[in-house]
Parts: structure tokens; C-alpha cells; sequence
């Protein structure tokens, strides 16, 4: 008999976890990034294909490794983004994306700083490694979200050396 409650998932977590949209990789997209560790449990890739000439994300996808919040928080945002400039993409918060999603249960809210991470980081990276020219509206400094995706890898890395697991680095 197991002693675990359920969380209390908003419909919408359900509905995007069960029939999750615009999900797998993109073979031609301009760029993409991860955000997450497969030690932690939680890890999001996300795709993005950009009209270079108007900085508007045309198509948008994800991979996941996790839980039902991890999902669902990874699709909604792929559904927030479409059609955006870069620049009101940059600005959805993981607060955006939790209310989206009808809030995500307090245990779970690193699900939608994930997914905002990996999108900063593949916006960072479209500006630093293909655009050559960084925009003033990106900051100079991790935002938080960014940073929030790094403490997690690296206290993945942690526990995978502690407790001696073989999980693959990307780094």
C-alpha cells in the first residue's frame, strides 16, 4: 500500500501531460538549448525556428524527461511562444506559464522556471552563437530563471556522484 498523496494537478496540466503539444525534436530548427539534468528527473530541450529577418519564433518544440508538471509546462510555453518576437518570448516569467497551466502544485513550480530557463538559454544562444549581436533587452547577467537551470544541474551532478550513478553529461 503506498503512502503517497497525489498532487492536485490542474486540468490543464492533465490535459497538456496526456496529449502534450508541439512535442519532439526539431530536425531544422535554428536553434536549441536544455535546461536539466536526467539525474534530477527533470530535463527540457527546446526548439525554436526563427525568421531571422523579423526575430519571430515561426515553430517551437520540445523533449522532455520528467514528471507531468515538466510536460505540461514545457508544452504551454511552446504554445505562449509561437508567433512571438523573441523579445515578448524572453518576458514570459514561470509565473506566466503556472497560470497558463491553472497553477502547478508548490513542489512543482521549478517545472515552469525549467522550462523558461531552457528557452532563455536557447534565445542567449541564438544571439550569441548565430545573430553575433546581443540585444539591449537581454540581460548581460543570468536572469534567474537561467539560473535557477544551472543550480539544478549542478546539484544533480552532485547526487549522481554521491550516489555513483552512471548518467551522461552533456558538458
Amino acid at each position: 500500500m503506498s503512502s503517497r498523496i497525489p498532487l492536485p494537478y490542474a486540468p490543464r496540466v492533465l490535459e497538456l501531460f496526456q496529449n502534450p503539444q508541439n512535442l519532439g525534436r526539431m530536425e531544422d530548427a535554428t536553434i536549441a538549448a536544455s535546461a536539466g539534468s536526467p539525474a534530477c528527473g527533470d530535463m527540457i530541450a527546446f526548439y525554436l525556428k526563427i525568421n531571422e529577418g523579423t526575430g519571430i519564433i515561426t515553430k517551437s518544440s520540445f523533449e522532455s524527461y520528467g514528471c507531468a508538471s515538466n510536460i505540461a509546462a514545457a508544452s504551454q510555453l511552446t504554445i505562449m511562444i509561437e508567433n512571438k518576437s523573441l523579445e515578448d518570448a524572453w518576458k514570459i516569467t514561470w509565473a506566466d506559464v503556472s497560470e497558463a497551466l491553472g497553477g502547478l502544485p508548490s513542489v512543482k513550480t521549478h517545472c515552469g522556471s525549467l522550462a523558461v530557463g531552457a528557452l532563455r538559454r536557447a534565445i542567449r544562444a541564438y544571439y550569441t552563437e548565430i545573430s553575433k549581436s546581443i540585444p539591449k533587452w537581454v540581460p548581460e547577467n543570468l536572469t534567474k530563471d537561467e539560473k535557477h537551470a544551472l543550480e539544478e544541474e549542478a546539484l544533480a551532478e552532485k547526487l549522481a556522484k554521491k550516489y555513483k550513478l552512471n548518467v551522461p553529461s552533456d558538458k
